[in-house]
């Protein structure tokens, strides 16, 4: 399991107080990674470093809306200054607000969409993966959604913004090849505190081959494998993480 060690690495998480960043950020300081977390609220993050702290890792706060363009500019120099490298990068923070309708969508809902899901993470992977191309490499991991591979009418922004994200994922991943590694993971429904009201759902927690939505903890097992030298000849890959939601309720076949 030695492959899985993140020791003597340094991570950086954006979105990393709440939900599946969290998880992440705690599974990679427990795998030995030093962690700098960040997501829009300074307190937030604050609690997240002194919780990894007290993992007895070092830990960097470092609000940052992604959606602003020199935001993200500011946040990868000041991360990178944090402990002078950068070796894990998770481009976490995302937003998925319900559309009531393609025309009821207002052009600033659609914009903020877009920013956050697509455009903070094309911006941040291009600043810090160009650094990690020219120094000791590193591994790039964006998280996208089940829901670009599967979009429905009422999430049509936000499936249209992460599916972005994955055709970047796989040209940015050919860019600053052969020294990063550039690989995404397509979460399905995982119960976290920001869960929406799908989370009571039984009928569609069924409608998956597991028969249940995932635990905010197992997102970490496939982090680590693309974080680490688990996955040293892994690049360009989107990995599902959802339960097998393909499948329809009678679990009889997909849907």
């Amino acid at each position: 399991m030695s492959g899985f060690d993140l020791t003597g690495k340094v991570a950086l998480i954006t979105g990393g107080t709440r939900g599946l960043g969290r998880e992440m950020a705690l599974g990679f300081a427990r795998a030995g990674a030093d962690v700098i977390v960040s997501s829009r609220k300074a307190e937030a993050c604050e609690a997240m470093a002194a919780e990894i702290r007290s993992l007895g890792r070092r830990a960097a706060a470092l609000p940052c809306n992604v959606g602003n363009w020199e935001a993200v500019d500011e946040l990868a120099e000041a991360a990178w200054s944090a402990f002078g490298r950068i070796d894990v990068l998770v481009n976490n923070a995302g937003m998925s607000p319900v559309a009531p309708s393609s025309v009821e969508t207002t052009e600033a809902l659609f914009d903020k969409v877009v920013a956050v899901n697509f455009k903070g993470p094309f911006r941040l992977t291009g600043l810090i993966g160009s650094r990690m191309a020219e120094g000791a490499g590193g591994s790039i991991i964006n998280v996208s959604s089940i829901g670009a591979l599967k979009p429905s009418p009422w999430i049509a922004p936000y499936a249209g913004a992460k599916a972005a994200l994955n055709a970047m994922s796989i040209a940015l991943a050919q860019e600053f090849a052969p020294r990063v590694r550039i690989n995404v993971i397509s979460p399905g429904g995982f119960l976290t505190d920001i869960a929406g009201d799908w989370a009571t759902d039984e009928e569609a927690a069924r409608a998956t081959a597991l028969n249940r939505w995932g635990r905010p903890d197992e997102i970490v097992g496939t982090a680590l494998y693309l974080a680490s030298d688990a996955s040293s000849y892994t690049t360009g890959a989107n990995i599902r993480v959802d339960g097998g939601s393909f499948w329809d309720a009678k679990g009889g076949g997909r849907s």
